[in-house]
């Protein structure tokens, strides 16, 4: 009978830790569903995502060098065999999924919230078109990243690079200069570049108001920094395909 008791009473045990567990799953599910859920984790990938551009920017910076790309290899070389950052690329492919897609369920949500527009609408006077178009922009930003993972991520990583440099690396800066040579991609690079600036203009100071960093004293240097930080980025970025185009690095 003790022992009856006993199992009794610990199945009854797991069965309230079952409970607990189900409700507290429900209550994170229901948190990170609902629009404050959403641009939370629009802030957290945000903020994990231009970190990432931070590195991306630097290594890619390295072919102004203009040394035939031995430095670039040499960057490119490091990041592609370094054990922690193939590990954090599984999280950036991760964080870019899971902010593309709640970018995209709260432009639904908003749309659908105010299915039709007013008959008069002076967006400007509460707040920046860029602002209001970040589900356009991203979408825009989302072709473009797709391209550019075929183009050369896929490369680097699995179908491998045929060419070596002067110092027997991976020649991914003779991939870029072969690829750049397509006006057209060209084009592309510069477009989506122009999309990053103003989808960041935004995407900085929100990430960090939306997590709740924000204070009447710090606010304005967070969106200066965010300022020079969208036109410093996306300017590198796209003086890279019209310096392999034009000839100025070679």
């Amino acid at each position: 009978m003790i022992f009856v008791f006993k199992l009794s009473h610990l199945l009854n045990t797991f069965a309230g830790i079952e409970l607990k567990y189900k409700n507290l799953m429900a209550s994170f599910g229901n948190a990170f569903s609902s629009s404050i859920g959403k641009k939370l984790i629009m802030g957290i990938t945000g903020l994990f995502l231009i970190l990432f551009l931070i590195v991306h920017c630097f290594i890619n910076s390295l072919i102004f060098l203009n040394d035939g790309g031995l430095v670039f290899n040499l960057g490119a070389n490091f990041m592609a065999t370094n054990w922690l950052i193939r590990g954090s690329e599984v999280i950036l492919m991760l964080g870019l999924i899971v902010h593309a897609v709640q970018g995209l369920r709260l432009t639904f949500q908003n749309q659908a919230a105010r299915p039709v527009k007013y008959a008069v609408n002076n967006g400007n006077a509460n707040s920046k078109w860029y602002s209001r178009s970040m589900g356009l922009l991203g979408t825009l930003l989302l072709i473009f990243l797709i391209v550019h993972l075929s183009n050369f991520w896929v490369v680097s990583r699995f179908t491998g690079i045929p060419t070596e440099d002067a110092n027997g690396r991976e020649n991914l800066y003779a991939v870029m200069q072969q690829a750049f040579q397509n006006i057209w991609l060209v084009v592309l690079y510069e477009l989506a570049m122009v999309s990053l600036a103003y989808h960041l203009l935004h995407g900085f100071a929100s990430a960090f108001q939306t997590l709740g960093w924000n204070h009447r004293k710090y606010s304005p240097l967070i969106k200066g920094v965010g300022v020079w930080y969208s036109i410093i980025i996306s300017l590198l970025f796209a003086a890279m395909p019209v310096a392999f185009y034009t000839g100025l690095i070679k």
